[in-house]
């Protein structure tokens, strides 16, 4: 049984879990193609981003990273490194055939409308909103690794700079962990029944 609550301490009890498969960072538009036109072919994939913090009141950053992931490979797009928000890109977070599961996913849509004069966002799973439809009292991707994984994550590197120059090896597994376990969560609760209230 997958239980829909979790203490901090019970998290803390927990081994430490990340991503283990590939990890792809790309910086070059010429690589973009490439990895859009084979996330164009899966059927769902886990999706994050991540944004430099700021320190100042009123300063805000753009988005540095969209990650998207399949459950053995993970994509990092270093979008301050390409200019904005890629067309292939664009069309594949637009792509309603393509379910996108992340945690707290409206965000990450409005930063990325941002980068772009027009941004459609299709079929994405919301963890945090749908997880609490079906009786989740703590959601959030650390929580629900926790739950649902039975794995704690590291958030060490989630106030890190994400426009460096050089992202380091801690900072690429946290951001392909995110995106992955995001996919991960989903896939074990809908093959165990938890979500068949929501697809009716």
């Amino acid at each position: 049984m997958i239980p829909f609550r979790i203490s901090k301490e019970e998290i803390n009890e927990l081994p430490l879990g990340q991503f283990e498969g590939e990890i792809f960072l790309i910086d070059q538009m010429e690589d973009v193609e490439e990895a859009a036109e084979f996330l164009a072919k899966q059927n769902i994939i886990g999706f994050d981003t991540e944004t430099k913090p700021a320190f100042r009141r009123g300063v805000v950053n753009s988005v540095g990273l969209l990650q998207l992931s399949t459950s053995t490979q993970a994509f990092l797009f270093r979008l301050n490194l390409l200019g904005g928000f890629p067309d292939e890109l664009r069309n594949l977070l637009e792509n309603e055939k393509i379910v996108k599961v992340g945690a707290a996913v409206h965000d990450d849509i409005k930063g990325l409308a941002k980068l772009t004069d027009s941004f459609y966002a299709q079929s994405f799973f919301d963890l945090n909103d749908e997880l609490k439809k079906v009786g989740f009292h703590n959601v959030g991707v650390r929580n629900l690794c926790g739950m649902v994984l039975k794995m704690r994550i590291s958030k060490a590197e989630q106030v890190s700079n994400w426009e460096a120059e050089e992202l380091t090896e801690k900072q690429k597994r946290y951001a392909a962990t995110d995106a992955w376990a995001c996919l991960e969560i989903f896939q074990k609760l809908k093959n165990e029944g938890y979500l068949d209230d929501l697809f009716k």
